[in-house]
């Protein structure tokens, strides 16, 4: 059997993927059980943190990103209104987050992709970083200032990167 995270082949003994730690699926007898339909044990730790992570991010796409105050008026702006190009952080958050469903419903998928699992989520979730990182920092004429919006998509992208990045750096040093 494979471990569904990162498509190491395991022995019947493990119950842990040595490679990346994800859970092998096992029943109350300690055998491998036949997947479930839908599996949350198929992503490992870093897929959950990334997906949530990614999932606030998405969301975070709508909220005020920016705004100035002339006294008692106010003006904001969400992200995708004030950057267009933060539509591509949209769409690949939800490939993500479709992605990581379809891992844990579709028992073969890690077999079927040409590339590694944790790459492809480091490189998207790297891409939507360096987007926002850039969407943050162009926040346009002096006095407009950073809402709640761009902060926490600006968190939420770090986030998403860095465990999927720590893992792949990790494995390129061996």
């Amino acid at each position: 059997m494979r471990c569904a995270s990162c498509g190491r082949e395991l022995l019947a003994s493990e119950t842990r993927c040595p490679a990346c730690g994800t859970r092998a699926a096992t029943t109350e007898t300690g055998r491998r059980s036949a997947p479930r339909r839908f599996d949350r044990t198929r992503w490992s730790s870093t897929d959950v943190v990334a997906g949530m992570a990614t999932l606030v991010l998405v969301v975070a796409l709508f909220l005020p990103w920016f705004g100035i105050s002339l006294g008692v008026v106010g003006l904001s702006v969400s992200g995708l209104d004030a950057h267009g190009y933060l539509y591509l952080v949209l769409v690949l958050g939800l490939a993500e987050l479709a992605y990581l469903v379809a891992r844990a419903s579709v028992p073969s998928l890690p077999e079927r992709l040409p590339f590694p699992h944790q790459s492809m989520l480091s490189t998207v979730n790297g891409v939507n970083l360096v987007l926002v990182l850039i969407g943050f920092a162009n926040k346009g004429p002096t006095g407009v200032g950073w809402r709640f919006g761009a902060i926490l998509a600006l968190v939420a992208a770090l986030v998403a990167a860095l465990p999927k990045g720590v893992i792949v750096l990790a494995r390129r040093r061996r």
